[in-house]
């Protein structure tokens, strides 16, 4: 059988995008929209001066040298066609039409923008975390929502992704749709103080959080925490720092959920409301992420790999952003979770004696005449006004 000729390529450059400097939507609109913060703000979802910040900090990792061919692809333009992916979502096809260059060639520049911005950022803007720094979260979150020793709170969003080649049911979840998951441990100030990226959108928050490095870590004791402490204004056995989170964790000295709904009384009650006040910052952690970064808003057309650096990029730049620019939207309503009907959502069985110790010594301390507050009987009795 003859072998066909290659095909031949009809140009060298497309006549549309070769039209990139005159007409394309960097050269067009840049300066223009410099000279504009609140449309700069609104294009790339963070201010001029933030905007540079993060340009002088990828710099060098986004210059490339000229080549006798054609010019290289200036770092301002890649870090904004990168922004303004995760701003909107647009499809690289649709950038294509509007930046004038290739589909492939946006599709590098944004998978290797994303990389950067993790590598470059992350001990900046999310570094792990000493005694010092999670006494200071400790503190945040007494002061905001009045649960004294939580250290963070800790959830999973189940992130959209295109169902990858001949994975069968791994990234299917309970939600009927292909995902992938982003675990994070969020402060009272919505910030993402650890996350872990990837896991199959099919495993349990638990499965995840039992076999990721922070979950080992904290078993191990090796997360750094501070020494137990009395509660304030208690004279009663010190309390060990923990981090609130949803009835999908396992309960544990360091992790504590709600009382099963089930025969609750007033001070069980009181306990899930407390406990519910913390636990509302990791939903709105995510609910801000979202809407600013609106890649989230719908399904990512690319591999898990490329979409985990999409979700690296957007969890560095949430904090970055938030370090940087004081936040200008109203903070989101806490939304509620779905815990789903007849999935594994404790792989460790029933909590054990020592978690259980800690809850009730949490529980006591809520209704005590040191730990009380004078609104939360009728919060959940319904009577508050």
């Amino acid at each position: 059988m003859l072998s066909e000729e290659p095909r031949r390529r009809r140009w060298w450059v497309h006549p549309i995008v070769s039209q990139r400097l005159q007409k394309g939507q960097f050269h067009t609109l840049y300066f223009d929209l410099r000279h504009n913060p609140e449309k700069f703000q609104g294009y790339c979802r963070m201010s001029v001066a933030t905007f540079d910040i993060l340009l002088a900090s990828l710099r060098s990792g986004l210059t490339f040298q000229d080549t006798t061919m054609r010019r290289s692809i200036s770092p301002e333009e890649r870090l904004l066609l990168t922004l303004r992916f995760l701003a909107t979502g647009s499809s690289f096809a649709s950038l294509h039409y509007e930046y004038l260059l290739g589909i492939s060639t946006i599709s590098g520049i944004v998978c290797h923008t994303c990389q950067l911005i993790w590598q470059r950022l992350r001990e900046a803007v999310m570094p792990t975390p000493t005694a010092d720094d999670w006494l200071q979260i400790a503190d945040g979150f007494y002061q905001s929502s009045q649960f004294p020793n939580c250290i963070g709170a800790l959830d999973g969003k189940h992130i959209r992704v295109k169902k990858p080649p001949h994975s069968g049911s791994q990234y299917f979840n309970y939600k009927q749709y292909f995902s992938i998951v982003l675990l994070a441990l969020v402060d009272s100030n919505y910030r993402f103080i650890i996350v872990d990226i990837g896991a199959y959108g099919s495993t349990a928050d638990a499965r995840i959080f039992c076999s990721s490095r922070m979950g080992e870590r904290l078993r191990a004791n090796q997360l750094a925490l501070p020494e137990p402490r009395r509660l304030p204004g208690s004279s009663a056995s010190a309390a060990p720092f923990v981090i609130v989170a949803d009835e999908g964790f396992a309960l544990s000295p360091h992790v504590m959920r709600a009382f099963p709904r089930r025969n609750l009384d007033d001070r069980k009650r009181i306990f899930n409301y407390r406990l519910s006040r913390a636990r509302r910052y990791v939903e709105c952690a995510f609910g801000i992420l979202s809407n600013k970064w609106r890649v989230f808003m719908s399904s990512l057309q690319m591999s898990p790999q490329n979409a985990t650096l999409v979700i690296q990029a957007c969890v560095i730049l949430h904090n970055f952003t938030r370090i940087h620019d004081v936040p200008s939207e109203p903070e989101v309503a806490p939304f509620p979770t779905t815990t789903s009907v007849g999935l594994d959502h404790n792989p460790q069985g029933r909590p054990g004696s020592a978690g259980l110790a800690v809850r009730e010594l949490f529980a006591d301390y809520f209704i005590s005449p040191e730990g009380a507050l004078s609104w939360q009987l009728n919060s959940i009795r319904g009577t508050r006004r």
